[in-house]
């Protein structure tokens, strides 16, 4: 009787990926926090294992890989699915806007549509030259806030935040990017600790899960930060108390832009009469939900109280 040959194992970086991809397929781990599928997925674990850029030349994936790198590697994606920790959290590396960023449990994962914004300046909503003083509210890790320095090269930006866990991987991250110069964190309730300040571009993604549903979501997400996360029982505490004192904050042609994902319609229906623009996004997930509101609807909407 002849016996059906074992497929030998994996022994390059393209087999690890190939490897990975068959497991996690198998798996029922939640694809969501910088990857949409099992290939993306297994492409970030192995290449980050292995040290290599994302977009190696093939030599470098089909080069034969050491006992060391590949048992690293394996137990990596092994490890991937027994404990259901995004890969992020893994490496202590997640990319925005194409930029690397340190992240660890302190803060949510990036992952928001507004980096496509940010990678065009805010265009049409900014206008060349406006932007000279950002806030980023609610900054986490502080990659919102370093991309605005970037897409701004005058501007002067605040990273705020409530939580001061957060604000210190914030800082790892400012370091990495040299961006301290330009790049002012502060540990603030949204606006508590910025009165008097008025910003150019005001931009911000809150926390907006409604509490009951945090249990629901997948295992993933119980390694982020519940704080950065629910937001009272319907999701729009946070994002109500950002309106209704963002006039307050906004110089006379100011941009507010906030994200609030699947909370867009509930939203709209608490505030019928106020006219969001919803923005598309070329890479968006289909609910992105991220609305702009300029400084003068702000102004009719939510009266400044100062």
């Amino acid at each position: 009787m002849k016996h059906a040959s074992r497929k030998p194992p994996p022994a390059t970086a393209r087999e690890l990926i190939y490897f990975g991809q068959r497991k996690f397929r198998r798996s029922r781990i939640f694809y969501g926090h910088g990857t949409r599928e099992a290939l993306d997925e297994s492409v970030y674990l192995v290449l980050r294992g292995l040290e290599l850029p994302f977009g190696c030349p093939d030599e470098e994936l089909d080069r034969p890989l050491t006992r060391p790198q590949i048992e690293r590697v394996r137990a990596l994606l092994q490890q991937r699915i027994d404990t259901r920790k995004p890969a992020a959290y893994l490496l202590n590396e997640a990319y925005f806007c194409g930029l690397s960023f340190y992240v660890d449990e302190r803060v949510l994962i990036p992952r928001s549509p507004i980096a496509e914004l940010i990678e065009r300046s805010f265009s049409p909503w900014v206008e060349e030259g406006r932007a000279r003083l950002v806030l980023d509210l609610c900054t986490g890790s502080g990659c919102i806030a370093i991309g605005c320095a970037l897409a701004f090269p005058e501007a002067t930006v605040i990273g705020a935040d409530i939580s001061p866990e957060a604000l210190a991987v914030a800082a790892i991250n400012v370091r990495r990017h040299g961006r301290g110069g330009r790049v002012r964190l502060v540990q603030s309730d949204l606006f508590a600790a910025l009165t008097g300040e008025r910003f150019d571009l005001i931009v911000s993604n809150p926390p907006y899960v409604p509490a009951g549903d945090i249990a629901d979501l997948p295992a993933e997400y119980g390694f982020e930060p519940s704080l950065a996360l629910a937001a009272g029982e319907d999701g729009l505490g946070i994002v109500t108390r950002i309106l209704q004192a963002a006039a307050d904050h906004l110089n006379a042609q100011g941009v507010l832009v906030v994200e609030v994902g699947d909370r867009e319609r509930a939203l709209a229906e608490k505030y019928p009469d106020v006219p969001f623009t919803w923005l598309e996004f070329e890479r968006g997930s289909g609910v992105d939900g991220v609305f702009v509101l300029d400084a003068e609807v702000l102004q009719q909407h939510f009266p400044p109280r100062g």
